[in-house]
């Protein structure tokens, strides 16, 4: 073989390796996209019980309750439209509080309730994304 030949060899090789390492790449990114749902998305889609998801909102004036062991939390996430109740337990972050914003990591349980494995408190609510501030109320009218 040329050595002309194996360079053209060795490059479509090289090719082929990228190639078939982006399509695994993204095949294994697609379901684990950093979306979130809102309360309001959850009208028109329907993440199946039990899988990791991401719900995002804002936490119901007057809706978050501790538990007797200490460690529980249970509040209320909504939006415009929604609510959908949420269970966490462990250690909720310093910042997270009622009439403000949320993003839980966890999964939908068969009663449409949400348990959290983790929280995520926002720290303003003055910017949001154009497509998710449309689906928000505004802080003054969760906080009364």
């Amino acid at each position: 073989m040329k050595r002309k030949h194996q360079r053209l060899f060795l490059g479509l090789a090289a090719l082929a390796a990228i190639g078939g390492a982006s399509g695994l790449a993204l095949s294994a990114l697609k379901d684990q996209a950093a979306f979130f749902y809102t309360p309001s998305d959850l009208a028109t889609k329907n993440p199946p019980v039990g899988k990791a998801v991401r719900l995002g909102g804002m936490v119901e004036t007057g809706s978050l309750k501790r538990l007797p062991d200490g460690i529980t939390v249970s509040f209320v996430v909504a939006d415009k439209d929604a609510k959908v109740p949420v269970r966490f337990t462990g250690v909720a972050p310093d910042l997270f509080k009622e009439g403000s914003g949320v993003v839980a990591e966890g999964s939908f349980t068969a009663d449409g309730g949400f348990v959290a494995d983790n929280l995520l408190a926002k720290h303003d609510e003055r910017y949001m994304p154009p497509e998710i501030a449309d689906k928000m109320p505004s802080t003054d009218t969760l906080v009364k």
